[in-house]
């Protein structure tokens, strides 16, 4: 029988622990630990490979190594801890838009993914609580009257967006004037307003900052339209225990500082981590 065991809590004898490390050991204590039984390995890997699918067209949880072409990220990380856990290899099955990522764990295509919570992806899918926060925001021409969130949906507007996206379900419930034109990822949205044929562009706020940055001509609304809730998710055909086994993970992942110190050695600034269940 195997069990969880924070070894990034691990410390050589004679460290002192100071009172931050004190925090986050009480907060681990918090968390239930995970036992992981044979049947629960096969549950998860009943091919006895943990398959992981990754979206590459969110940079904030995944993206290539530029120099070795190596995917890299939280999410990857994620899945590559848990598969130790589980004590199996990981295949990961990588994907450039969040929709195909959804569809293939949907179909069993994989044993776990990784997603924006939403209630349009519910169906076939079961959702940790989630471990990574990003921000949903608007860009902009320089020369738009628009300056404020609030003044986006309005009559005559065009919104591009990530086809499948978050941001895409999100607006598609909420919207009621402005019209979205969805668009085969966020490259080609942005590429939309950049060259005139909508007004906003809507998307992750730290993709956003970085396209202002690359070329004057386009800017970022303050503030967002929505927080974007990243978690991990199994095929609901795996059954309860193995959805408590892969939501006590997370949450375990959260409060060791596993996901945090993941985002830091990313460098990420665009992802916050979720707080606690």
């Amino acid at each position: 029988m195997l069990t969880f065991t924070p070894s990034s809590l691990v410390k050589p004898a004679g460290t002192a622990i100071g009172a931050g490390i004190r925090q986050v050991l009480g907060r681990v204590a918090a968390v239930t630990e995970p036992t992981i039984t044979p049947a629960l390995v096969s549950t998860f890997a009943p091919s006895g490979t943990l398959r992981a699918s990754i979206n590459l067209g969110n940079p904030i949880l995944a993206n290539r190594d530029p120099g070795t072409g190596e995917p890299v990220g939280v999410s990857i990380d994620l899945a590559r801890e848990f598969a130790r856990r589980l004590g199996v290899p990981v295949e990961l099955v990588l994907f450039e838009k969040a929709a195909a990522s959804v569809e293939t764990v949907r179909a069993d295509g994989a044993d776990i993914g990784f997603f924006a919570i939403d209630p349009a992806r519910g169906e076939g899918l079961r959702f940790t609580a989630p471990y990574v926060l990003i921000e949903g925001s608007y860009l902009v021409r320089d020369d738009s009257p628009v300056t404020d969130n609030a003044q986006v949906d309005a009559t005559g507007h065009r919104i591009s967006v990530g086809s499948g996206s978050a941001y895409d379900l999100f607006l598609t419930r909420e919207t009621a004037y402005a019209e979205i034109v969805r668009l085969p990822g966020a490259p080609a949205a942005l590429a939309a307003l950049r060259a005139g044929e909508v007004e906003v562009a809507a998307g992750i706020r730290g993709v956003l900052e970085g396209e202002a940055d690359r070329a004057p001509g386009v800017r970022v609304l303050p503030g967002r339209f929505m927080v974007i809730q990243q978690a991990m998710g199994t095929p609901a055909g795996r059954g309860a225990d193995a959805q408590a086994l892969l939501a006590e993970f997370v949450e375990l992942m959260k409060a060791s500082g596993f996901v945090g110190d993941s985002l830091r050695r990313h460098h990420i600034d665009g992802g916050t981590v979720a707080p606690a269940a």
